[in-house]
Order: C-alpha cells, then structure tokens, then sequence
C-alpha cells in the first residue's frame, strides 16, 4: 500500500437501490456497474441519511451527517463553508483532483470545495449547456422536449444521441485521464445527472424497456391512493396514480437511462480506451438517492422509504492488491458519509476525527470493523413530510415529526414494505426499543423534539444553518 492508488469515484443522480442487476432486478440491464461488484464489496444496507440532492452530497463531500453539516432538508442558495471536504484533503495530500458531469449541488455553482478542474452539467449556467447550444442551438437545451427536472411524463431523447449528457459526461472523464498529471495520482469524481428526471433517455434504451416485463409499482397496504384526474394534479406531483401508458413510459425511461449510464461505465472502465489501469485504480459506483417511481402512490424522493432512502453502494479496490475482498457482499449499515474517510484511509491521508462516518477499507480488504453503528439515522425537514428513521437495513422505525405517525417494517421479511406492523402486538417491544432509541438520538437537537423523555410534535423541521429558513 506504499503506492497510492487513483481513486475513480462514479456517481448517479436518483438511482434507486434496487436498480442493480445484482440486487436482483427482473429486466434491468446493468453488466458493468455489477462487475465492479463482482470484483469488489457490494454494500446492500446502504442509505443516503437525507434522501434528496443537496444535503445527501454535502454529507458526502464532508464525511458528515445532515445535523452535523446543518442542512436536514432541502435548501438551495447557500453557500457552503465545511472544515474540509473529501477533494480538498485530497489535493493536499497531493492528488489530482477533478469533477465532471453533474456539479455536485453545491453553492455558488462554480465555487471549486477543493476541485482543482471542474467541467459540469446541471444547472443553466454550465459547460454542458455551452456545448449543447454550440451543436444545436435550435434544440433548446437539455429541457428543449418539454419534460423538466422534476416530471413523471418521459418521452426519447430530442437530440443526437451523442449529445446526451450522459455521453457527454464520460467523454469529459476520458478527457480529463488523459491529461491528468502523471506525477501525482489522481482522484475524478464522474457525476451523472441521470436517471434525474427529466426522463429523456435515447431511443434504443427508451425501446428496450417499453418492449419489456416491467415490474409493477410496490403497494403497501398502508398507501394511501390519491384520487386525482389523470393519475396527478401536475406531471411534477410526488404523490400519484399513474396507471397504463403513462406508467410504462415513466418506468422505462427511468430504466433507459440507468442502463444508458452502464453502457457509458464500458468506456470509462475499459483498459481498451488506455486511460484507465484496473491494477492502481480504486473505483466507488453510488447515488446520492433514489427514486419512488411510484411505489406506494409516490414519486421523487425527499422520504424514508426503501425507494428513495436505500441508494447502490460498490467499491472494488486496485487489482493490484493482493488483500482485497473480490466479489462478497456486506450487510453493515452505511451510508455516504463512509465514504470520505475509506478514500482518505485508502490514499494515505489523515482522516479527521470530527466526521460521522467510518472507514471501510478493513471490509474491503476481507475483516470485519472492530466496532461499526448500530443503525442509521435517517431523516427530512418539511412541513408535509418531514421525518426521523432509523435502520439497520433488517428493520425501520419511522417517527413523523410534524403528524406523530409512526411506521415500522420487518424488512428481512418485508423488504418491499408491504406491512405496515406499527399496530401489530408482537412487535411492540422492537418498536419500544427502536422509540427509545430515537429519543435518545434527537434528545439535545435544538428543534426540541424530545422533552421530558417523549418525543413531541409539531416542533419547526427546518435548517440547522444559522440564518437559513
């Protein structure tokens, strides 16, 4: 290990869970984003701790849970001063640092948080949008079809396949290893805006999926069916009903473009495109959350549900190191706060003693941590939905904080969430302890969600940033 390895760090947007092939989906397509698991650890109790882009990415980025960094939901605009972030220690431990694709959700959008080269998509104002508008002006950019970020409805890609942003993404990375600095290693961060809506994926993967046995949304008997005309009262709704070719068209295309990105790992992983060496180069493939996709009535993310809070976890570390685990799978609680310190412990670096997550590197080189969490804490503000959960990955506890309900899944047994057993008699006792075990978690957050050992409602769920909403 006296060789520090490249760090090649893959990240979806929206990607749910269970949209491995090796998790076990029916029809989807994903060969490469399994291999990396194939020759690595697949983590499959993975959860982003606040299941929606920004916080999840700040979480990330600092190796710290949403209460620690301060945003506990969604909170555009504000601009961001972490002690460290993962790509600043990094380039001070003397690695080429770079970002491509989706920037991160960060603020202000050009501000660098330790990339040293950045070349981004995702907002308005971006590389993405220059290159789109210098091929096709007359397309309209990457909104130019009509479906917009947020949108169930889908429909093909509007523009030449090649100008996908997906494509475009990993033509960036291969870039970017090309020149990298052959002196120093390097750490590229590749971040896809797909399977984000808007749901746009290109032609043959929108086929693929149309023509196949698509499973059907998930329905817990504890969903409650929205009764809308149309399925929703607008195609950006999170809570609808959507039924026939709509629902069809809105699953495809979400599964288009994951196994649209698969195809683009290809290159990106392959030794063929000499930018890449498997034997010095340690890869990391996740998502910052998933995705609804209408499970139980619902759409988006922003919940506690196994669809939009369970995220793909992989890591596979260089071929060249004889003590690493190929090909097993780790049922251990983690989350994207791991993350920052497996790569600072696997680069050589000091891992701050302030962050929340832990290093992965023993699971990864075949042992068992000595001490690991009991749970993850997961949790979003919000008027509507805001909530507290927690999981280990065999069993949740849901806590709303501004209603009071409670939820709780067998998940060994119900992985799906179909049963809902917050009133089942032989399980009091596990939701007793899982209760307890909240409380004691919120018992000094300043929101006041605990007094006198109960949790209360209606306390504000809001920011933790001074000053923000």
């Amino acid at each position: 290990m006296s060789d520090r390895p490249n760090i090649l760090f893959i990240m979806t947007d929206q990607q749910r869970g269970d949209c491995l092939g090796v998790d076990g989906h029916p029809c989807l397509q994903t060969p490469n984003m399994d291999a990396i698991a194939a020759d690595g650890v697949r983590f499959r109790r993975a959860y982003s701790t606040c299941p929606v882009c920004i916080p999840a990415r700040r979480s990330l980025m600092s190796g710290l849970h949403p209460a620690s960094h301060g945003m506990v939901g969604y909170k555009d605009g504000e601009e961001w001063n972490p002690p460290a972030t993962l790509p600043q220690l990094l380039r001070d431990a003397g690695y080429h640092t770079g970002l491509v694709g989706r920037n991160m959700h960060l603020y202000p959008h050009w501000k660098r948080y330790g990339f040293e080269e950045m070349v981004v998509a995702g907002n308005f104002d971006s590389d993405y949008n220059e290159y789109l508008n210098r091929h096709l002006p007359e397309g309209g950019g990457y909104y130019g079809s009509g479906v917009m970020h947020n949108d169930w409805t889908a429909r093909t890609w509007h523009m030449p396949e090649h100008l996908h942003q997906t494509h475009w993404t990993v033509n960036e990375a291969l870039r970017f290893l090309r020149r990298s600095d052959p002196s120093r290693p390097w750490f590229l961060t590749v971040s896809f805006v797909s399977p984000h809506p808007p749901l746009v994926p290109p032609e043959f993967y929108f086929n693929r999926y149309l023509r196949a046995d698509l499973p059907q949304p998930l329905m817990g008997d504890w969903a409650e069916k929205p009764e809308f005309p149309g399925g929703a009262p607008a195609v950006n709704s999170n809570r609808v009903d959507l039924k026939g070719e709509v629902l069809l068209s809105c699953r495809a295309a979400y599964y288009g473009l994951i196994n649209h990105i698969d195809d683009e790992i290809r290159r990106l992983l392959s030794t063929e495109m000499r930018t890449y060496n498997r034997q010095n180069t340690l890869v990391v493939f996740t998502s910052d959350h998933g995705e609804m996709l209408g499970d139980h009535y619902l759409f988006r993310k922003s919940l506690p549900y196994e669809g939009a809070a369970r995220i793909p976890f992989l890591m596979r570390l260089p071929g060249s190191w004889e003590n690493a685990a190929r090909g097993q799978t780790s049922d251990l609680p983690v989350c994207l706060e791991d993350i920052m310190p497996t790569l600072l412990d696997a680069a050589g670096a000091d891992i701050p003693d302030y962050i929340d997550g832990q290093s992965l590197l023993p699971v990864l080189q075949g042992d068992e941590p000595e001490k690991w969490r009991e749970a993850l804490h997961v949790e979003h503000s919000g008027a509507a939905y805001g909530f507290h959960a927690l999981t280990d990955g065999k069993e949740k506890y849901i806590w709303f904080s501004q209603s009071g309900r409670e939820q709780f899944f067998d998940l060994q047994n119900d992985p799906s969430e179909l049963h809902d057993l917050i009133e089942s008699p032989a399980h009091q006792d596990r939701i007793s302890q899982w209760r307890q075990m909240l409380i004691q978690k919120l018992t000094n957050r300043p929101e006041g969600f605990v007094q006198a050992g109960q949790l209360i409602v209606g306390k504000p769920h809001t920011s933790l940033i001074p000053g923000a909403e």
